[in-house]
């Protein structure tokens, strides 16, 4: 562990970066009562391996770059969607779910909207869960074959008829999710802790924030970038999709 790393506060690297929380939750560390202690003393009180502490935050990705990512292959562009989007999703959805079902535990006689955000965001889950495996066992897989098929139209028969149809799907089930964490935006006056909340309160807040806009990132490389390309390959390829529709 570098020494700057290592004589920083837990409080501190929350502040800066909220998926820390995740990463010390992973190892033990008591980021919300005992953020005062550096990231050493945190370490030592956890009985948590340092080296081991200071790869899992350095882990952490940095965005995606959108704009670039316009312009990568289709394949790659379905990797990386994979890879960072839809890894965050599944890494993030369980500790947003604990640290929700805390704050209605604790929390919610002061604040009912809670137990209608816990609601709400398990509808999330629920969607969001079986959405992503659509997408990874039957939609990207086709649209990477559409892609790796040169000039010739790809599979004889696909599971859908065309690509369109699972792109129809799947940009309603986007439309979906959004408009459950528009409401829960809603609810939290933008994601805001309130004057009596707990650190658990902030970072989860922040969670929930940084959730939504990783999504808006996510759906913005499917809705406008992948399914476009594919339909167009589609077309071209395979005559026009709506024509077998």
């Amino acid at each position: 562990m570098d020494e700057q790393t290592a004589m920083r506060t837990v409080g501190e690297l929350v502040a800066d970066d909220f998926r820390t929380a995740a990463v010390f939750e992973q190892f033990g560390i008591d980021f919300c009562c005992s953020g005062r202690r550096t990231l050493a003393e945190a370490c030592r009180a956890a009985a948590a391996d340092p080296v081991s502490v200071v790869r899992a935050l350095s882990a952490l990705a940095p965005a995606i770059d959108a704009d670039e990512a316009a312009r990568w292959p289709i394949p790659r562009l379905i990797d990386v969607i994979v890879a960072t989007h839809h890894a965050y999703v599944r890494a993030a959805m369980p500790a947003i779910t604990r640290h929700l079902a805390k704050l209605v535990e604790v929390h919610g006689s002061r604040h009912p909207e809670l137990a209608r955000v816990a609601a709400y965001f398990q509808q999330v889950v629920a969607d969001l869960s079986q959405h992503m495996v659509k997408e990874e066992q039957v939609l990207f897989p086709y649209v990477r074959e559409l892609a790796d098929a040169g000039e010739t139209c790809g599979r004889t028969q696909s599971p859908f008829g065309t690509v369109a149809n699972p792109i129809r799907m799947m940009e309603r089930e986007h439309q979906e999710v959004g408009d459950a964490l528009r409401l829960i935006r809603e609810l939290t006056r933008g994601y805001a802790a309130p004057d009596d909340g707990c650190t658990t309160y902030a970072v989860t807040m922040a969670e929930l924030l940084e959730f939504e806009r990783d999504l808006h990132r996510h759906v913005h490389l499917e809705n406008n970038v992948l399914f476009p390309a594919a339909l167009r390959i589609e077309a071209r390829r395979c005559g026009s999709p709506e024509a077998n529709a």
